[in-house]
């Protein structure tokens, strides 16, 4: 990166934490404890241009690079990751998926609304009984006049209830048949589609998790995103990207996690010393802190590489396991180094510590993500 781009990531930065510091961790526990999903907190990170990061500005984007969306994920993910993990699924999930293969008119009609914080993007992709099994989705869609008509259901849906907008992905053909899904915009307040089960969660707890149901809904074809047929493919580019943004949010996780632990060792004191003094505990902190650093520069090399709009497959795949892996050791040597006071609601590493395994599930689990390195290095 050139020295320009080195000096707006950190202004970038101090921006991120001067809006987590003041309007995120005054309420992370009264939301954690309430499972609140704080939607006007996601008008002002609208505002505040984190809603829209990697949309151009023609569309009413920030027309930011993964660099600083990287930046601005960590620095959220640090004070409190459910609220980063809502950014990163809006902004690289649902927005992006029409960015990268809606039409001009519709990139045109949704994302200065979603870039705006005004409406809040929901994706949905996993399924009941299908999980990573995509081929085999049950929710239809089925062309009639100049309509669709969709009926099935989604889980797991990241603002399946507060969303105003879904990007949703459909089978259009035979289950187990190549091409044979096909992604639509759904809009909340189209006869039929409604929201179900809220999640009842570990962690992430504020950021909302529900189903999406479809009940004869009739969508224009205008609604279509792309070709019929090419929903899967769409859905793994989008993936691709969305590995980095998981990256990024175990990265946060990780280091909010770590800072607590390692103020702690400070302050802590036995037997006359910081108990960062003793060995046992001075390792495990290098350990920290050596996998924070491993983890970013992964997620640096996938960035890069996106930003060029080079294959990052493998490379996206890589930065999300390692990081997300790390995230989870880390999170828990921190409630170690806290000791009972970690097991505790009164400190930060609790919560870290529920928060961080989402990350080895979300987006492709660590078997998933094995599996997309290995074909890629044995092919």
């Amino acid at each position: 990166m050139n020295t320009e781009t080195i000096d707006n990531i950190k202004m970038i930065a101090e921006t991120a934490r001067e809006f987590a510091e003041k309007n995120i961790r005054p309420n992370i526990m009264e939301w954690d404890e309430s499972q609140t999903f704080p939607k006007d907190l996601f008008h002002q990170l609208g505002e505040m241009g984190f809603m829209g990061i990697v949309v151009p500005e023609q569309y009413g984007g920030s027309g930011l690079g993964y660099h600083e969306y990287v930046t601005i994920l960590d620095e959220i993910s640090q004070v409190d990751p459910s609220i980063g993990l809502s950014v990163a699924a809006h902004n690289s999930l649902c927005t992006n998926h029409i960015y990268e293969f809606g039409n001009e008119e519709q990139r045109h009609r949704w994302l200065p609304q979603l870039a705006s914080g005004k409406v809040i993007g929901a994706w949905g992709l996993t399924e009941h009984n299908t999980g990573s099994d995509s081929g085999g989705m049950s929710t239809t869609a089925v062309k009639d006049g100049d309509d669709w008509v969709i009926n099935g259901a989604k889980n797991f849906i990241t603002h399946a209830i507060s969303g105003d907008i879904a990007v949703v992905m459909t089978r259009t053909g035979e289950i187990g048949a190549k091409n044979n899904s096909t992604a639509f915009v759904l809009e909340k307040g189209m006869p039929g589609f409604t929201s179900g089960k809220k999640e009842n969660k570990l962690g992430m707890r504020a950021s909302e998790t529900a189903e999406l149901i479809f009940d004869s809904v009739r969508v224009p074809d205008s609604h279509r995103l792309g070709e019929v047929g090419e929903g899967f493919k769409q859905a793994m580019k989008i993936l691709d990207g969305g590995r980095i943004s998981i990256a990024a949010l175990s990265l946060g996780t990780a280091r909010g996690a770590y800072k607590a632990a390692l103020k702690y060792a400070k302050e802590r004191h036995q037997f006359g010393k910081a108990i960062a003094e003793f060995q046992a505990i001075n390792f495990m902190l290098a350990d920290m802190a050596t996998e924070i650093d491993a983890a970013e520069l992964l997620i640096q090399r996938a960035s890069t590489l996106k930003n060029a709009k080079q294959k990052m497959t493998k490379e996206g795949a890589m930065a999300k396991l390692y990081a997300s892996e790390a995230c989870v050791r880390i999170s828990n040597n921190a409630v170690q180094i806290f000791g009972g006071y970690g097991y505790t609601k009164d400190f930060p590493a609790e919560k870290f510590y529920r928060d961080s395994k989402l990350c080895t599930i979300g987006e492709g689990t660590s078997e998933i993500q094995r599996m997309v390195i290995g074909r890629d290095i044995t092919k």
